[in-house]
């Protein structure tokens, strides 16, 4: 038993690295030779594994771009419904919106060039894939609101939602325009930190007034 429960660890890993390597392959062949030029026979090549190996872990090839939708989505969302008492939703997603921020830091720039942040500068394809996601965000934000707040109309939290959702946009936007005319990856976050932290605190102030 202890056995077989190591060996599913072994293969969960390995299939986290799988899916990275292949991601930040991606991303990498994106910044260097534009999303639309890229195909996953390329990918796939690139990695070292089948075409039929990435669509395992990726089922199209905009799903390489978004390959963090679904984990940002449910921690924004889990920090909202497990927030304390007097919470709010803004200070709640705080720390999560700045470790956002804080991991462009740790990209290596030739992939930052090829991620959803800088690929959105540039491509038409991409910005609506971003306004999509961050679409898919906002109502799964509204819900979480909507579950743990009492005495709010659903209009305003619905109105609330978008405008915490645009904090996750917010970031790809500004990140992916300071890294379009050349910013390297410490300065871009230099300068985008202050900037979220004040629209959370604004968002705060907000949410506290709505519920008043």
């Amino acid at each position: 038993m202890v056995l077989g429960m190591a060996d599913e660890g072994l293969r969960a890993r390995k299939k986290a690295r799988t899916r990275e390597e292949i991601a930040s392959t991606a991303a990498r062949l994106f910044g260097r030779h534009g999303y639309e030029n890229v195909a996953i026979v390329d990918i796939a090549a690139a990695v070292g594994v089948s075409q039929q190996t990435v669509y395992n872990y990726f089922p199209t090839k905009r799903d390489l771009v978004l390959d963090r939708d679904a984990a940002l989505r449910e921690r924004f969302v889990a920090c909202i419904r497990e927030r304390g008492p007097h919470i709010s939703p803004a200070a709640s997603v705080r720390d999560e919106a700045m470790a956002l921020v804080e991991s462009i830091r740790s990209i290596p720039r030739e992939e930052l060039i090829g991620s959803l942040g800088y690929l959105t500068a540039v491509s038409p394809a991409i910005r609506r894939l971003s306004l999509e996601m961050t679409d898919r965000l906002a109502d799964a934000i509204a819900a979480a609101i909507g579950e743990t707040t009492s005495g709010m109309p659903s209009a305003l939290v619905k109105v609330h939602a978008i405008a915490l959702a645009w904090v996750s946009q917010t970031v790809i936007d500004e990140g992916g325009r300071r890294l379009e005319v050349g910013q390297d990856p410490d300065r871009v976050a230099d300068e985008l930190e202050p900037v979220i932290a004040a629209i959370i605190d604004d968002l705060d102030r907000w949410f506290a007034a709505g519920i008043a």
